[in-house]
């Protein structure tokens, strides 16, 4: 009964709702996709059109998802995935020496790694690098590498530390402006402080480092997503802490300030990782030695006021 099946969703529909869940609006979700914002603005409402009601309440403080938009959103994420695992498996079928599989964090992906990758590809166009993000409990099929944020080496890999412990308290000009520029952490308890709690760069353990546990900010906002954190920050709606390494371009345009230096040494940064079990191929040879080269590039850690 052809005239009884429902209509699914096109894979870029669900992309797009990915990255809308992700990012939080169809301007941000348009630079990860790679999609003008007509475009992604054109595929969210086909997909409602298509489902027949609201996947995401439009509010102030971004895009929410609706109760019908968190079912979509996590079958997508299922779909996409299993997607993803099929063209890996067909991929093995004829194995190509010259072939990279990265895991990638979107968030490392989108505010370090990308920005830089287009150097790699012009120096190695005879490589094909397959990016994926998101992995499923069903995923049969092994990435020949993995970019964690994590404290060490998981067991069964063999790990490289690239940075990402120099972490940072931020804002925006007009943000210190209205709180007042702060001095010492007294000053910063003023501020509405914004958090991934899942990221784990929390004001607790910033305190903690200054051996200051008894300070808290007056308000904490929690965000689902900390792409989310960030895009609040630059918006002017409070401080956050965030890694150097993620907003280097924002803190030399001075989009984002970082007061007096204040910040803490966290135990936790990316790491670049491939399996013991697996033999480094040619590819990988020559992106680690591109990455690693990258990571030596940046600048070192600023000595006044890191705990």
């Amino acid at each position: 009964m052809a005239h009884g099946r429902l209509r699914l969703p096109s894979t870029t529909a669900l992309q797009v709702l990915l990255a809308i869940a992700e990012r939080g609006s169809t301007s941000a979700a348009a630079e990860s996709t790679h999609l003008s914002q007509s475009a992604v603005s054109k595929q969210l409402l086909t997909l409602e059109s298509l489902i027949g009601s609201p996947v995401f309440s439009r509010t102030a403080k971004g895009m929410i998802p609706t109760a019908v938009g968190k079912i979509y959103i996590e079958h997508a994420r299922t779909a996409i995935k299993a997607m993803e695992d099929a063209a890996l498996q067909s991929a093995r079928l004829k194995p190509n020496p010259l072939t990279l599989r990265l895991q990638v964090l979107p968030i490392f992906g989108d505010r370090w790694l990308l920005p830089r990758f287009a150097e790699f590809t012009e120096k190695h166009p005879e490589i094909d690098v397959q990016f994926t993000t998101f992995v499923s409990e069903t995923q049969t099929e092994q990435p020949d590498g993995v970019f964690r944020f994590m404290r060490a080496a998981s067991p069964g890999e063999n790990a490289t530390y690239l940075f990402g412990r120099d972490v940072l308290i931020v804002a925006t000009p007009s943000y210190w402006k209205k709180i007042g520029m702060p001095h010492a952490l007294e000053d910063l308890a003023r501020g509405i402080m914004l958090e991934h709690p899942q990221t784990m760069l929390l004001w607790q353990d910033f305190a903690a480092a200054h051996r200051r546990p008894d300070i808290a900010p007056r308000h904490t906002i929690r965000f689902g997503y900390y792409t989310m954190v960030i895009r609040a920050a630059l918006a002017g709606q409070g401080m956050a802490l965030i890694p150097r390494c993620l907003i280097m371009d924002e803190l030399e345009s001075g989009r984002l300030i970082n007061p007096s230096g204040m910040g803490y040494r966290s135990e936790i940064g990316y790491w670049f990782a491939t399996p013991q079990d697996k033999p480094l191929g040619p590819s990988m040879l020559i992106f680690q030695q591109w990455l690693l080269a990258e990571a030596a590039r940046m600048p070192p850690n600023p000595p006044e006021n890191q705990a």
